[in-house]
């Protein structure tokens, strides 16, 4: 099997896979995978020579982390990359879980503050019951998530005092990167100006679908050394023939276009999703993509159309048809 090509996160010592593992899906709330295929798609994924995961408290509220270092626990740690998340704090859950939900017992919430960094850094390592994380991103902050009155505040307190706890975890070398993992581009740029970070983690806006950061934040990301992964290189799910965008049912001009996209890829004989897992890798900022399989045969089958040989006229077709900014660059170029 061929090796997955190694990229490094900023300019820092750590190289990860071009391919992660994104756990969101591994939490069992949202997708409801059990804890036993979670810890089955960690391993496969090692096993096929993935060598970085990225997970998150707020995956099943604790329940990503603890399949993570459970599945990852015998393997000497300098082999792999491991990113989780802060800005939120897990506290016991007062009433009853949903029928079907296979999270832990806590409800989130957030928490931006120095002591609420360096709390929930403390937590992860338990869960996950490892005694190294390599990337820690702050998670979900900005206008898009918590509202345009509630951001300045939310970020001030961050700037002021989580970013402040970050520092002193890298400087201590607790991690070896920092970063901010979001769904909106605005609050990278915004974060750029005052901070000095490693990567981003930026989920559904730079994908086939969508490529609004290639105007600016991509740029500025190579200028400032920042690498960029992205989460969602699927828009989760429409880019791989579900129905669902950014989470939610997809409104009719993202079905109309991703449609389009789907038939151009079929007049090259290629899978849609074949093209949306290759296309973020072309972009030089880009360190890996972290699709979020359901179950080991999405992984594997993800795995093999990362692979798959596409020509370069589907990339000039997409761009003769408006589909493609004609700016971003592809695999064949």
């Amino acid at each position: 099997m061929a090796q997955i090509e190694m990229r490094r996160i900023g300019r820092t010592g750590l190289k990860v896979t071009s391919l992660g593992l994104g756990c969101a899906t591994l939490g069992g709330s949202r997708i409801g995978v059990p804890r036993e295929e979670a810890e089955a798609i960690v391993r496969a994924a090692w096993t096929a020579g993935v060598h970085y995961i990225d997970t998150a408290p707020y995956y099943g509220f604790g329940q990503a982390e603890r399949c993570v270092g459970d599945a990852m626990r015998s393997v000497p740690r300098e082999d792999w990359v491991l990113s989780t998340k802060v800005g939120r704090l897990l506290r016991p859950r007062r009433g009853p879980a949903p029928a079907g939900d296979h999270t832990m017992p806590f409800d989130p919430v957030y928490d931006y503050s120095y002591d609420g960094i360096m709390r929930s850094f403390e937590d992860s390592l338990q869960r996950l019951g490892l005694a190294r994380i390599d990337i820690l991103y702050v998670h979900d902050i900005g206008a898009r998530t918590h509202g345009p009155a509630a951001h300045p505040g939310l970020m001030r307190t961050l700037r002021e005092g989580g970013y402040r706890a970050l520092e002193g975890l890298r400087r201590a070398g607790d991690v070896s990167a920092i970063g901010i993992g979001v769904n909106e581009r605005e609050v990278l740029l915004e974060a750029l100006d005052w901070g000095a970070w490693d990567v981003f983690l930026l989920a559904g806006r730079y994908t086939l679908l969508e490529q609004a950061p290639l105007g600016d934040l991509m740029p500025k990301c190579i200028e400032a050394g920042v690498s960029v992964v992205i989460g969602g290189p699927l828009n989760s799910g429409i880019l791989a023939g579900r129905d669902t965008w950014n989470y939610a049912p997809a409104p009719s001009e993202i079905v109309a276009r991703t449609k389009a996209l789907g038939a151009v890829c079929d007049s090259h004989g290629i899978p849609l999703v074949a093209a949306a897992l290759q296309f973020p890798l072309a972009h030089p900022a880009v360190a890996a993509i972290i699709p979020g399989p359901r179950n080991v045969a999405e992984f594997t089958g993800n795995l093999e159309l990362l692979r798959r040989p596409i020509p370069a006229a589907l990339w000039a077709d997409l761009r003769a048809a408006g589909l493609l900014d004609p700016q971003a660059p592809v695999p064949a170029d």
